[in-house]
């Protein structure tokens, strides 16, 4: 009897732990690589009955070339529906799985003009083992880019689900038009605070993938170091880094938020800059119930803008 009523208690936690979370008994699920994705997929689905919008845990990492596949994430790929990917070589971790997978497969880089990775003509992998590919992905930090992203899902999901093609349509309409009044409102503020900046700006960041970022803003890339916790950068590199910094009399550099800043502050030290995070969108909440109208919330262009302007220009009021 006890052994019986053990059992049940087990099955109950069981239970009451799956319970409540909204998907079990969708009828079309999507299945996102990366943050940026879900936030799409999420404003995209506002309100349609019965689909599903999960991540999977890539935001745990800042560097995808590290990522392995958890327990959660393979469940989550045997029930999707769909499988939504950033594309242009990110999810090389996801080649098994994607060849054994059902699902319908989204790209959502199709279309969209995409950066050579400046390492990949040496035809060698960096110093950490990671292979970058031909063509640099993240090309989500350019918002001309990201609405590209986000039409191509819709696209996607309308052909997939046409019974709610009406539902997409005005869901991503909403959904291009914040982007849009996001992109406006940082180009605003750009052509406002550009013309005190003392310094012509110039980026050195310590993250592969802001050459999207820096093009957006037409300002240089001057170096960017993929930098993890662990395997900090060489000391050529700080050498190389810390002579810019000075040529260039630059007032600040960038760490990105997931990241190491171990080097960046060592050349601080040896410079006098500041060191200050920018936002590669790698991670962040839980959005279930996103309207279209909320996704510049949570996708933080305009931040990084204005954290450009506070490097170069002085300190301007908050991005709310």
């Amino acid at each position: 009897m006890r052994k019986s009523l053990c059992a049940v208690l087990v099955w109950v936690v069981l239970l009451s732990g799956c319970a409540g979370d909204g998907t079990e008994n969708a009828r079309f699920r999507v299945v996102c690589t990366t943050y940026p994705i879900y936030l799409f997929a999420s404003a995209l689905t506002s309100g349609v009955e019965g689909v599903a919008v999960e991540r999977l845990d890539t935001g745990s990492t800042s560097c995808l070339h590290d990522y392995t596949l958890s327990v959660n994430d393979m469940k989550k790929l045997e029930q999707a529906d769909v499988i939504a990917l950033n594309g242009a070589g990110l999810e090389e971790f996801l080649e098994d799985a994607l060849a054994a997978s059902r699902a319908q497969i989204v790209d959502c880089s199709q279309g969209i003009e995409l950066l050579e990775n400046p390492s990949h003509h040496h035809e060698e992998e960096d110093e950490h083992g990671h292979d970058h590919g031909h063509w640099d992905p993240h090309y989500w930090m350019d918002l001309d880019n990201a609405r590209a992203m986000a039409a191509n899902l819709r696209n996607r999901l309308i052909l997939l689900d046409p019974d709610h093609a009406a539902e997409y349509e005005d869901n991503a309409q909403r959904t291009d038009e914040a982007l849009a009044a996001c992109q406006r409102a940082a180009e605003e503020v750009w052509a406002e605070y550009a013309p005190r900046m003392e310094t012509p700006p110039a980026l050195i960041t310590f993250h592969d993938g802001f050459r999207y970022f820096a093009e957006s803003l037409g300002v240089e890339l001057l170096a960017s170091i993929e930098e993890e916790a662990g395997s900090e950068a060489s000391a050529k590199e700080i050498v190389e880094i810390t002579g810019l910094v000075k040529e260039y009399r630059l007032p600040v550099i960038f760490t990105e938020v997931n990241g190491s800043d171990a080097t960046a502050r060592a050349v601080a030290r040896e410079t006098g800059c500041d060191v200050q995070e920018l936002d590669m969108l790698m991670d962040g909440p839980d959005v279930s119930g996103l309207e279209p109208e909320e996704v510049c919330d949570y996708f933080h262009y305009g931040r990084n803008v204005e954290t450009v302007i506070n490097g170069f220009a002085g300190k301007k009021e908050a991005h709310p």
